[in-house]
């Protein structure tokens, strides 16, 4: 993602995930680590702390397994592996994510196919995603944007009618409600979550799956090491990766999984702030908080003079603000749109075309309505009134 941090107009920098004040590590992340390293094993294989991870992370979200990995991108790549995808078989997912979400589908020897979004949201419309199902469709991956729920309901009743596994991607909804009251990550076939540096908690890098199949989790836990499941000598059962978490990794991530339920309340805490001081201008569209996560605060803004100027605008007031979340939409970056995929070859993407106009609605938020105001619990009442000022200067400069 672009950077927006921003400087308050008091000169005060807001807290960020690249410093202390913007990260909950403390004393019981050092203790943690000193614990490996004083038992002198730092490889999981043979260490508890990401056994100990995996049953803590499975308790939390009550499902009956997880499975940690070395990044969100790799346990997105273990939930594809256990679809078992045919080569050419397709996964539709969404054109507003991190290439993290798609680079699996296309290691898989998988389609990626893109639907389109929620003008407000951002996130996948079941309706697109119905209209997106072929013959060869396996499975639908739908990322819970910036945090806010996506139609779980509506996407879940799509993948049933037609027979597809559905894999939610929680890297950035920790925590996050569905409207029923349930957990995000608890009504797909498998949910991945990412620790990377930005998110709600961190171990620097890291994933986890959830599944209540246990044929899936056989399945993932046997992509993360090398295809072995470490009973019958070296016996390597099926094609797998070394995926492995680390001790070291596993036990900050323990730590910062007891932190969690914080860090998301105390953002929820400070977007309902912001909403309250935002609530009376017209023209913006405010997310809605229900169920919400909050990894970052979105809103869309007219076409004219559109998101750019907005974002532009804020920043000259100190506001972390970005424009677009990305610069283009998946589908046009050259790796999908254009380069060879596998040697000189375009496999599996020869003969298919991702042309603009592709996801209207998405396009739409990427170039002009979308803006986004980088979040974090470390925030405290005046960041966040400094952030309403920014706002409501350039609400009566450009609406």
């Amino acid at each position: 993602m672009r950077t927006g941090r921003g400087m308050g107009t008091d000169g005060e920098r807001f807290p960020d995930a690249l410093g202390p004040s913007g990260r909950t590590i403390g004393d019981e992340e050092r203790r943690a680590v000193l614990r490996v390293l004083d038992s002198a094993v730092l490889c999981s294989t043979f260490g508890t702390e990401a056994r100990a991870l995996e049953a803590e992370m499975a308790a939390l979200y009550g499902r009956r397994a997880a499975i940690a990995s070395s990044s969100g991108t790799a346990a997105l790549h273990l939930a594809v592996a256990a679809v078992r995808l045919d080569p050419g078989d397709e996964v539709i997912t969404t054109p507003i994510s991190d290439f993290g979400t798609v680079a699996p589908i296309l290691a898989q020897n998988g389609v990626p196919v893109f639907a389109d979004v929620d003008p407000a949201t951002g996130n996948l419309d079941p309706a697109a995603v119905e209209a997106a199902v072929t013959p060869r469709t396996r499975a639908i991956i739908a990322v819970h944007l910036f945090g806010a729920p996506a139609d779980l309901a509506g996407l879940r009743a799509v993948a049933d009618r037609h027979g597809l596994l559905l894999i939610e991607d929680c890297a950035q909804a920790w925590l996050g409600t569905t409207p029923e009251g349930g957990l995000l990550g608890t009504v797909g076939d498998i949910a991945c979550f990412s620790l990377q540096q930005y998110k709600h908690i961190t171990a620097g890098d890291g994933g986890l799956c959830c599944t209540d199949d246990d044929e899936l989790a056989r399945r993932m836990r046997l992509f993360m090491d090398k295809g072995w499941d470490r009973t019958i000598g070296r016996l390597h059962l099926s094609l797998g990766l070394n995926y492995r978490m680390t001790e070291l990794v596993a036990a900050v991530a323990r730590a910062q999984l007891a932190k969690a339920a914080g860090v998301v309340a105390r953002r929820a805490e400070r977007a309902g702030q912001l909403l309250s001081s935002l609530r009376d201008l017209t023209g913006i569209g405010l997310p809605d908080p229900a169920g919400h996560a909050w990894w970052l605060f979105p809103f869309t803004v007219p076409d004219d003079p559109g998101n750019r100027a907005w974002a532009e605008e804020l920043a000259a007031e100190g506001a972390p603000a970005v424009a677009g979340y990305l610069e283009r939409p998946l589908y046009a970056n050259p790796a999908l749109a254009a380069e060879p995929v596998y040697g000189s070859s375009r496999f599996p993407l020869e003969g298919r075309s991702y042309p603009a106009g592709l996801c209207p609605s998405a396009e739409r938020l990427i170039d002009r309505t979308l803006v986004v105001l980088h979040w974090n619990e470390g925030y405290t009442a005046d960041h966040v009134e400094a952030i309403a000022r920014a706002v409501r200067r350039v609400h009566a400069r450009l609406a």
